[in-house]
């Protein structure tokens, strides 16, 4: 169902990174015949303690951002279209933040 939004939703993305629990044949197959392209980030074989793993940083540290609007942190809205633009919401202050600093 998610592959099905992001089609409607998106046409434009054709992309995605997804983590290793994601290698699913059934994901693959939808995927595929969506015409996206499935990146899965895996841990390297024999890793050991906390190593960042490449491209899921960037997803965590977006959460992370996101986790200091405290309407963010607990799940407030009861309509998800609400809850969409909280995070829209939070995202665009965040960039502008970055942007106004930056210069």
């Amino acid at each position: 169902m998610i592959l099905d939004a992001m089609y409607r939703k998106w046409p434009s993305v054709k992309h995605f990174f997804a983590d290793g629990a994601y290698e699913r044949k059934s994901l693959m197959d939808k995927a595929t015949y969506l015409g996206f392209v499935v990146e899965v980030v895996k841990r390297t074989p024999g890793q050991t303690g906390f190593q960042p793993v490449a491209k899921r940083w960037v997803v965590e540290r977006t959460f992370g951002w996101l986790v200091r609007w405290r309407r963010l942190v607990r799940d407030y809205e009861r309509r998800l279209d609400v809850s969409e633009s909280m995070i829209q919401i939070a995202m665009a202050s965040i960039l502008l933040k970055r942007f106004i600093i930056d210069k």
